[in-house]
């Protein structure tokens, strides 16, 4: 997977999505001894929530963002702020919305503004909505993935549509505690098998891909009973404010 000076990273949806290579292990295992579990519920929270609503929105350019349902994290969930009308939903993802085996996972840290086109919307929003009441009810990742794996076996969670995809250019997200922190990227949720069928991690390709449940390099067995979704991230040359972001570093 491609490496970029922030750390090799990937976020979706709702969710964060980490490629850690060899060098970055040290580094994750350090994430893992910082965050072993769920901190105090208010460090999740955002207490401006005209703050977080202008966040959510920061994801995409204000032509998509500006007429988009807007979701903000309450005490029990997330709860709609703003009705949007063109299908699209902005959010703020937090780590317990990413892959279960993230070190990451539990760090209050994670602000990932997250625009989900119609398509994402009505097939990932559900989850961002179970794991969210599940970590807000102080429920372990365990159990949040118990839950998660009950759902779609019960057809309580939507199949993953066609067209799937995610804006992620907001300046102001803090995606991870690697390097500095953030990317403007797109994000493409996909049931394709295999990563190299759209280029990712060939020589010169703007492409990465990751599992959406698991960043292990192999399917680990806590994922029988999950969609296999792929995601594929390709680094956007500019912010949602349509200035230019620095892709090679200072």
């Amino acid at each position: 997977m491609r490496i970029y000076k922030m750390g090799a990273f990937i976020m979706s949806c709702s969710v964060l999505l980490v490629g850690l290579g060899a060098a970055h292990q040290a580094m994750a295992q350090d994430a893992a001894a910082a965050y072993p579990k769920m901190a105090p519920l208010d460090q999740y929270l955002m207490a401006d929530r005209a703050a977080e609503i202008a966040l959510a929105r920061s994801a995409a350019p204000e032509s998509i963002s500006g007429d988009a349902t807007i979701l903000v994290l309450g005490r029990k969930g997330y709860e709609t702020a703003v009705e949007g009308k063109n299908g699209f939903v902005c959010i703020v993802a937090r780590g317990w919305t990413g892959p279960f085996d993230w070190p990451e996972f539990w760090s209050p840290k994670i602000r990932a503004a997250d625009c989900l086109n119609p398509q994402a919307a009505r097939s990932l929003v559900p989850v961002f909505h179970l794991r969210a009441e599940l970590a807000m009810a102080g429920r372990s990742k365990a159990e949040m993935l118990s839950a998660v794996k009950a759902a779609y076996e019960n057809k309580q969670l939507p199949n993953l549509e066609s067209g799937a995809m995610d804006y992620m250019m907001s300046k102001s997200s803090y995606l991870t505690d690697e390097g500095d922190h953030n990317m403007p990227h797109l994000m493409f949720d996909t049931l394709v098998k295999d990563g190299k069928d759209w280029g990712s991690g060939a020589a010169g390709s703007p492409v990465m891909s990751s599992p959406y449940w698991f960043i292990s390099a192999k399917e680990p067995p806590q994922a029988k009973g999950l969609p296999p979704i792929l995601v594929f991230l390709i680094p956007a040359p500019d912010w949602s404010d349509g200035t230019a972001a620095d892709m090679h570093g200072h």
